[in-house]
């Protein structure tokens, strides 16, 4: 984006990336103002001395306030409904992202990666897959650390490496990616987006300025992705089951025909990525650094030395047979289904938070093949049991220390007590971190709990 004309900038919420929007205006010597909802008293010693230097507003959103700006940039978890806003584009005030700030601004190839479902996993997998292909990445965006905080140190990388949610790509701009992935789309965030045409529009953005040198890597196996492809204009390369696509699944085995790129048999076995969604997350990724130019061979070096994001489908432990698996991470009805499909029969699922106004009805077919016993959390519990009693048992349980007590009572040896919500956290938890922190915590006190009444019985 051109800075020329703005002399002052309003930066609405103050998370991490409103500190980065922060220090890139006045790096360039751009006067800035925050808006915060949050009260001074709720925010990090670090924003509060920020807040300090700067003209700013906390507790709520003021029309006098936000509209002093010559731009309003939100943060990407900012409401595009605020009132405050609707005002801004009554006067004619721009509204821009991140993403529509720094465009234009990279001097080094940029990797995009979006979708429903596997977004962290296969951002920071490519982030692997390059360093052992001795790049330099950066890896941001939606996940850690902000993409406007690399522009000050572009001299530290050679190819930028970002997750871009939907609420980002929402006031993305011109901003365009080398290689661009969209991984897959399932309804989420409904409940900002509105429809699924919203949700899928914001998405779609992050090819609307792609050219025929670009890339655009789709999951072939989605039939909604593959609906876009006539609208993207970048050369399309696919991932999934079958040879019509250029990086197809066999097995454990990536096998990859990039004609003019590269190609190459990628062994996942002893990985952590042997699993119905991590070989497509890895698929994905593969195809998106042999895109960049990476050898074969070291891509097998990172294969191997990948360490899966924790909160996603993460293992925590085996007691008295029993699996128990942490997939936090699944905050959607999408990535619900991807965590039964990755689970054999007789799984006791923990499910519930806050609704994203899913259509969780389309699982119950699902849930019945897999699932024996559900037990539901926080708000959405009444809910997925009108949604799925009669399809199996549902139980609700108040907390998640219950649920872990509950599932381990009701599981027997070769069953699973799978975590993967389908919801979002903020009902009863900070984020998707937090809960699956709480039920690794619970988990890991049976297990105490069965270690010591086994020392208990050896005595």
């Amino acid at each position: 984006m051109e800075l020329a004309g703005i002399q002052k900038a309003v930066v609405i919420g103050l998370g991490m990336s409103g500190m980065a929007a922060v220090r890139f205006f006045r790096d360039r010597g751009v006067e800035v103002a925050v808006s915060e909802y949050r009260p001074l008293a709720a925010l990090a010693g670090e924003e509060r001395a920020m807040l300090r230097e700067l003209a700013h507003e906390t507790g709520g959103h003021s029309e006098q306030f936000v509209l002093q700006g010559d731009c309003i940039v939100p943060s990407p978890g900012v409401p595009l409904d605020l009132p405050v806003l609707a005002a801004a584009r009554r006067t004619g005030i721009p509204i821009v992202g991140e993403l529509a700030l720094a465009a234009g601004m990279f001097s080094v190839p940029v990797i995009g990666v979006t979708g429903s479902n596997g977004k962290t996993t296969v951002t920071s997998l490519i982030g692997t897959l390059l360093r052992s292909c001795g790049f330099r990445p950066f890896v941001g965006g939606n996940i850690g650390n902000p993409l406007l905080s690399a522009l000050t140190r572009m001299d530290e990388y050679d190819v930028l490496v970002l997750e871009l949610s939907s609420f980002q790509l929402d006031l993305a701009g011109e901003f365009r990616p080398d290689i661009g992935l969209l991984l897959n789309l399932t309804p989420d965030h409904l409940d900002r987006h509105g429809s699924m045409e919203a949700y899928v529009r914001a998405k779609m953005g992050m090819f609307n300025h792609q050219e025929m040198h670009d890339c655009a890597i789709l999951g072939g196996d989605d039939p909604l992705v593959m609906e876009q492809a006539g609208d993207i204009r970048a050369p399309v390369a696919t991932f999934g089951q079958g040879d019509r696509h250029q990086a197809r699944i066999v097995g454990d085995e990536i096998r990859v025909d990039l004609p003019g790129r590269g190609h190459g048999w990628f062994s996942l076995s002893g990985t952590g990525l042997a699993s119905p969604v991590n070989r497509l997350n890895a698929a994905a990724a593969i195809l998106a650094v042999i895109s960049l130019g990476a050898q074969e061979r070291c891509v097998a070096d990172g294969l191997q030395a990948f360490v899966p994001v924790e909160h996603r489908m993460t293992r925590v432990a085996e007691i008295q047979g029993v699996a128990f698996i942490n997939d936090s991470k699944a905050t959607n009805v999408g990535a619900l289904a991807a965590a039964l499909k990755s689970c054999p029969p007789g799984v006791i699922l923990i499910a519930g938070g806050r609704d994203k106004q899913g259509d969780f009805s389309g699982l119950r077919q699902l849930v019945r093949e897999r699932v024996t016993h559900m037990l539901c959390i926080g708000e959405a519990a009444t809910m997925l049991e009108e949604v799925f009693g009669g399809w199996t048992r549902v139980e609700k349980v108040g907390d998640m220390q219950r649920a872990v007590t509950r599932g381990a009572a009701l599981a027997e040896p070769g069953q699973t007590v799978l975590l993967a919500p389908g919801c979002a956290s903020f009902d009863m938890f900070a984020d998707y971190k937090q809960r699956g922190r709480v039920f690794t915590a619970a988990v890991h006190a049976l297990m105490d709990m069965e270690n010591t009444e086994y020392t208990e019985k050896s005595n």
